[in-house]
């Protein structure tokens, strides 16, 4: 019997067996800690698509979690149209209560701590920074998970170093940190800023170190368009950025639960696909 094991707020994960999860990304969209009453038209399949193509573009840096996210090689009730381009079956790993998140630029919750003492998650940075500004190298500032509807917490590396130990900690910050700039790299060649991003990781049932959930999603990632990037300002993004904006401008409040007009969801839907078009050189197939 397959078990539904939770719904978050944009995935639904399945126990297939002991060793084997399925995961299904909806399209779903959440903004500050609130699923919104609204669907974004193939979200799901482009984020699981992209996650796709770098944890290929990475595999040679750490194994993946992934085993098919071909239809044919799914359990039989999943092999449904519904189910395909947007669901990937899995390998079960104990998974680390640890957010690892690169900034490679200077925004968002960075730049107000910045500003504030000159430091984010306790590294100091250089005097004079502006805002959106290249960081003169990526930092590493993980955070803890939250329960849906509570808010991660930024912690220290000291504090990581408490929670799962020193050496898996410095693993962690390697390993991220190799992961982003390789992927950086490569986006800025085809026209992408990524600013930051959040990994995911857990250990198989030999200790080794994997990474999974999602990989540099327009959902786990700030995205630039490099052709618009402007030091000394917030930017235009291929993320869910521009909905955040939207809810920050009109005055939506998330919890009421209104209806968001349908301008701003075919907007979003198109950041989205613009996301993926530059990033895997392929128009997307609906």
């Amino acid at each position: 019997m397959i078990k539904q094991l939770s719904s978050g707020k944009v995935r639904e994960i399945y126990e297939i067996d002991e060793d084997k999860l399925l995961l299904v990304v909806s399209d779903r969209i959440s903004a500050f800690d609130y699923i919104l009453p609204a669907s974004i038209p193939n979200k799901g399949k482009i984020l699981n698509q992209i996650s796709e193509f770098w944890f290929d573009y990475v595999k040679d840096i750490i194994p993946n979690h992934i085993i098919s996210t071909n239809l044919a090689n799914f359990p039989e009730e999943f092999q449904k149209t519904e189910f395909e381009g947007r669901s990937a079956l899995v390998k079960k790993l104990k998974m680390l209560p640890i957010e690892c998140i690169v900034r490679g630029y200077i925004t968002g919750s960075g730049w107000k701590s910045y500003q504030e003492n000159g430091t984010v998650c306790g590294i100091k940075l250089p005097e004079g920074l502006q805002e959106s500004q290249k960081l003169p190298e990526a930092i590493f500032t993980p955070s803890t998970k939250a329960e849906i509807g509570d808010h991660d917490e930024n912690i220290s590396f000291e504090k990581c170093t408490e929670i799962i130990g020193l050496e898996l900690a410095e693993k962690l910050r390697t390993k991220s940190l190799e992961i982003y700039n390789r992927c950086a790299e490569y986006a800025a060649s085809k026209g992408v800023i990524i600013a930051d991003t959040k990994f995911e990781f857990g250990l198989d049932e030999n200790g080794n170190l994997v990474l999974a959930d999602e990989v540099l999603t327009p959902d786990s990632s700030r995205f630039w368009p490099a052709s618009d990037y402007k030091i000394g300002q917030s930017q235009k993004s291929f993320d869910k950025q521009y909905l955040r904006d939207w809810i920050k401008s009109s005055g939506y409040q998330p919890e009421n639960k209104e209806k968001i007009p349908q301008e701003v969801i075919a907007t979003t839907a198109q950041k989205y696909k613009e996301a993926y078009q530059l990033i895997t050189g392929k128009n997307f197939e609906e």
